[in-house]
Parts: structure tokens; sequence; C-alpha cells
């Protein structure tokens, strides 16, 4: 009953994954709520590590707790997702820095895209940003899995004793 309780738990997780992949790309690429496709925008760029989340700290009245919330918590909290679900998936990614790494790499990816196909800006903070959601996705995996095993040994010895 176990393998079966893991392999519906990793479908599950796959299929989550699979939606949260198709949420962020429109998100991030087509969303015209965040300024994807709008007319008229200068197309910016940063590469300075710190400049903009320093930006959203210093002057978070005179640009609105809602943008300092959606920019800075926003690309945290988008990449929880990936951090808790991509090792649940595939247990060749179930140490911290490999989920850490590839947070890096597919934010990396992601801000490279923005800045070839000018949709919206690319910024190093937003990948650093990323990068401890996919961190902190992990440990919401890691404690969750460690709750399981608990769960699942306290279940064996329970009918052990029977």
């Amino acid at each position: 009953m176990s393998a079966m309780i893991r392999k519906g738990i990793r479908i599950f997780g796959a299929f989550l994954f699979g939606l949260y992949i198709a949420g962020l790309i429109y998100v991030l690429f087509f969303a015209e709520s965040y300024g994807r496709g709008a007319e008229g925008i200068v197309y910016d760029y940063n590469i300075c590590p710190f400049r903009e989340i320093r930006r959203y700290v210093t002057y978070w009245r005179v640009l609105g707790i809602r943008t300092v919330i959606l920019n800075l918590a926003g690309n945290v909290i988008g990449f929880i997702p990936f951090g808790a679900l991509l090792p649940l998936m595939a247990r060749s990614v179930r140490r911290w820095w490999k989920v850490t790494l590839l947070g890096l790499e597919i934010s990396a990816l992601i801000e490279v895209s923005q800045l070839i196909f000018k949709v919206g800006c690319f910024d190093v903070d937003d990948m650093i940003l990323n990068t401890l959601g996919a961190f902190l996705g992990y440990l919401i995996f890691f404690a969750a899995s460690r709750c399981y095993r608990r769960v699942e040994q306290n279940h064996r010895e329970n009918k052990a004793v029977r």
C-alpha cells in the first residue's frame, strides 16, 4: 500500500507541477496585468545585485506596499512550488543544493528570455528572489517528507504490535 500511495503522490505532484509551469509561463510572458504585451512600455534591465531589492525596501511608501509585495514576495512565492514539487517528482533532485541550483538556472533562463523577447524586465534581483523561493520550497518538501516518514513508521509499528 505504501508504494501505491507514493506513486499516487508522485503523479499528483507531476500534475500540480504541470499546472504550476503553465501558470508561471502565462504570468511571466503573457499577463497584461503585469505589463506583458502592453504598448509603449520602455524596456529596462538590472544587472547590479540587490539594487532593485534595496530600492523597493527604501522607497516602499512612494512605490506603494502592493507594488513592493508583488515584486519582492511575488518572486519568492512564485518559485516555492518549484522547490516543493520538483523533488517530489524526481528522486535525482532530492538534495537542497540541486533544487536551489535548478531554481537559479530556470530563473536565469526566464530572465534571459525576457531580455531577448523584451517581455518584462531582465533583473538579477528577480533571480536572487526566485532562487530563495526554490530553496524555501525545498524546505517545505523536506519537512513534509519527514512528517510522512514518521507517520508511515508509526503506522508500521502500530501494525506490528497488533
